[in-house]
């Protein structure tokens, strides 16, 4: 039988989702309590990773067992995991169903924090600079025009392609000068989001034009994009999937963003 988790966490403290020779993940720390739980070796395979650093205010995860699942079970692993991590549902999907490849979308946000604010530590950039806002927003919609993203990739990285389609990329001031970068797309790279806000960030200093912008899209060159920017202001938010996916969900609907 498989079935779905539905979790969040503060990636401050983790080496990204997935398991590292070098390192502790969010992923080895639910495995590991899981398997405790269920007294067999479990592996949790995520709907995408999130590098060392980011977080997660919703992210899938999907297992197997021929074991009846405890009616504790998310109550055990809140209680064996750390207050960084949460367990929010588990529910029986399809045989078929894959937290990564059967997403249509995955959802990000970047907070970037407009002054010096300790109750946002780790959790958003503090980045205090004049910003062009609209510049940003007009260099931003341009990601919408096109497929190929490998400008804004880890070079070392093993892909098939790097096409990506994305449907929603702007930034979003808040009244107090906050802002917060959304983005949408079917997949992302590796490293794609933190490159994009720091190139955007380029573009809102002046340092490049929106048409420069541009030309770095079409060069496929990540020399091109500005640095990347920090993991602590990066979150993945949401991750769509069919609505058949749920049919077995007993708590209500996943939250649509």
């Amino acid at each position: 039988m498989r079935y779905f988790l539905e979790l969040a966490y503060r990636g401050t403290h983790y080496h990204g989702w997935q398991r590292q020779p070098n390192g502790i993940s969010v992923q080895e720390v639910l495995e590991n309590a899981l398997s405790t739980i269920l007294r067999e070796p479990t592996a949790l395979v995520g709907s995408g990773r999130t590098d060392t650093g980011v977080h997660a205010g919703q992210q899938f995860a999907h297992f197997d067992t021929d074991l009846t699942l405890p009616d504790t079970l998310i109550r055990s692993l809140n209680g064996m995991t750390p207050s960084d991590i949460a367990v929010y549902d588990c529910f029986p999907v399809a045989p078929d169903d894959h937290a990564r490849f059967t997403a249509t979308y995955r959802y990000y946000q970047y907070q970037l924090c407009r002054r010096k604010d300790p109750f946002r530590a780790d959790l958003a950039y503090q980045f205090v600079f004049p910003l062009d806002v609209p510049r940003m927003n007009e260099a931003a919609a341009l990601l919408l025009k096109h497929t190929d993203f490998e400008s804004f990739s880890k070079v070392k990285t093993d892909v098939k392609t790097f096409n990506c389609r994305i449907d929603v990329a702007y930034w979003e001031q808040h009244p107090n000068g906050d802002l917060t970068f959304h983005v949408r797309a079917d997949r992302f790279l590796r490293g794609m989001v933190r490159a994009l806000v720091g190139t955007l960030l380029a573009v809102g200093q002046g340092r490049l034009s929106v048409a420069d912008f541009g030309s770095i899209i079409d060069a496929r060159d990540r020399k091109r994009a500005g640095r990347a920017a920090p993991a602590e202001g990066l979150s993945l938010v949401g991750v769509g999937y069919p609505d058949s996916v749920f049919t077995q969900r007993t708590t209500g609907p996943a939250q649509a963003f």
